[in-house]
């Protein structure tokens, strides 16, 4: 039985043969291999054209930013399942990945449409200022968080943020969407009383679609960057094992009371 609709019966990334790889239509052996980067061949298989310079650097400055961050919940999650079974690399990872949600690492995309709302209201409200302080009036009224301000670590700035926008600026790529995340930023401190820095997610997110990277890219850069600072964690766990140390000081930390409940 199909569930849903059936779809084009398509796919347009790549195909295999006995003596080819063929990869959004050039040869990955003949053609990519040796020719490209990383980044550059994400960029291709994901949206079938080879990325700009300006594209390329600031996927590149993203997937650095965020590919490490400390002994993240996601990354304790990745580390004790890869104690319990070393032999499974890749659930270890997995179980890092599934830990990459919107309260740690996967905001991009949340500050994406946060922009993409202030820009929506420019014509109505008169300015970039005062759209970005409707949309901080409407978040504070809410009592919504608003993605991509405030960080619990990094204050009064997020130093990665503040590194990916002055870069955007000093190449000449920081436009309409690094300006909104600015005047955000503004508003933000009006409507709330207080700073909240522009952090990571939202400088990733006005950075990329300045440099015109799709939608789709910017949704999937922290999980793809996180994945690389998963396995360097996993390496040194299976060199200088720790899993098992942070499941026990969970234990020891955590004040266990369905005993006093029931007394």
């Amino acid at each position: 039985m199909l569930i849903g609709k059936a779809g084009s019966a398509r796919t347009a990334i790549a195909a295999a043969s006995s003596d080819r790889v063929s990869v959004r239509g050039r040869d990955l052996s003949g053609d990519l291999m040796g020719g490209t980067t990383f980044t550059e061949f994400f960029f291709l298989a994901a949206t079938g054209r080879a990325p700009t310079e300006e594209q390329r650097f600031f996927l590149d400055l993203s997937l650095v930013a965020i590919a490490e961050h400390g002994l993240t919940p996601s990354v304790q999650a990745a580390r004790m399942t890869y104690a319990a079974d070393p032999a499974a690399l890749q659930g270890a990872v997995a179980a890092g990945v599934l830990g990459c949600g919107t309260v740690i690492l996967g905001a991009a995309d949340q500050c994406r449409a946060l922009i993409d709302d202030v820009l929506a209201r420019v014509a109505v409200s008169g300015s970039l200022e005062e759209a970005a302080l409707a949309v901080a009036r409407a978040h504070r009224e809410a009592r919504k968080p608003i993605a991509g301000y405030g960080h619990p670590l990094h204050k009064p700035v997020d130093p990665r943020a503040e590194r990916m926008i002055a870069l955007a600026r000093e190449r000449g790529v920081a436009g309409r969407f690094v300006e909104a995340a600015v005047a955000l930023t503004s508003a933000i401190a009006s409507v709330w009383g207080k700073p909240l820095p522009m952090n990571v997610s939202m400088a990733i997110a006005a950075t990329l679609r300045d440099a015109d990277v799709p939608p789709g890219l910017i949704r999937a850069v922290p999980i793809l960057a996180r994945t690389a600072g998963l396995i360097a964690h996993l390496i040194e766990e299976s060199e200088t094992p720790i899993g098992f140390y942070l499941a026990s000081r969970a234990e020891e930390a955590i004040a266990h009371t369905a005993g006093a409940d029931a007394a």
